[in-house]
């Protein structure tokens, strides 16, 4: 019998991008399971964040497919998707900065209510939108924040902000694009306890530069290069691994 507690939620198998005569992404299968961080890290180009946006529909493949919850999902809109399950963040802070934290988050649940576009309603008429948002600022760590305009928190705290929305959608599956990119030393901890925090109820793919953070979070990893899957395997198994030392770990790696 499967354990619920590691159901696959996100397959994608054979996934090729081609732009031209370029293969940004070539032949990448893997899985993400529930309760289970799994990161993708390679050097500069290697197809990373080409790959997160296959698994989003914010590109279509040119071959492969993706499957969600037990629905292929090869083809949908993101914003499709995302109603299917998946949440996100992007590279760079994706927010709402003169609103507030709270509406940030609360926009963000009130997106996958079926009376969203009734904008005329009043906000505090939405009891269960306002209690999903509440739910994922406590989650996020931002209840101190909640009434501060998000354009003048920290860049750390934004950066849990967008997570916060991505929770606020009640999402099985969260993509994380460089989540800790331009934190210091206190604001990757409180992102590397947020992710820790959240790993129970998601599966969870994180893209990822930040080495110590990876191999302190991840789960599994899958090392890629040059558009290629050079690596599978579980972080003591990835630092051994004598081709992703000398391809991309190097010194990292001891």
């Amino acid at each position: 019998m499967s354990d619920p507690a590691h159901d696959v939620l996100l397959t994608a198998s054979h996934l090729t991008k081609r732009f031209g005569g370029l293969a940004a992404v070539n032949d990448v299968s893997l899985e993400l399971t529930r309760n289970t961080i799994h990161a993708v890290i390679g050097p500069n180009g290697a197809g990373k964040s080409t790959l997160t946006n296959l698994l989003a529909g914010d590109l279509p493949p040119s071959s492969g497919s993706v499957t969600l919850a037990g629905r292929d999902v090869t083809g949908w809109s993101p914003e499709r998707i995302s109603r299917q399950g998946l949440g996100r963040s992007y590279q760079k802070t994706n927010i709402f900065l003169p609103f507030t934290v709270w509406d940030n988050v609360r926009l963000a649940a009130q997106s996958r209510q079926p009376r969203a576009a009734r904008w005329l309603s009043r906000a505090e008429g939405f009891t269960d939108t306002n209690e999903q948002a509440s739910r994922a600022i406590e989650l996020a760590g931002l209840q101190a924040r909640r009434d501060t305009v998000a354009g003048t928190i920290s860049h750390g705290e934004q950066r849990q902000l967008e997570i916060a929305m991505a929770l606020a959608t009640a999402p099985r599956v969260l993509l994380l694009d460089e989540p800790l990119a331009g934190m210091g030393v206190a604001e990757a901890e409180r992102m590397v306890e947020l992710l820790q925090r959240i790993k129970p109820d998601h599966a969870m793919l994180l893209v990822e530069h930040d080495m110590d953070a990876v191999f302190a979070l991840a789960d599994r990893l899958t090392v890629m290069v040059n558009g290629q899957v050079i690596a599978n395997g579980t972080p003591a198994e990835i630092r051994s691994n004598a081709g992703v030392q000398a391809a991309y770990l190097g010194e990292e790696a001891h």
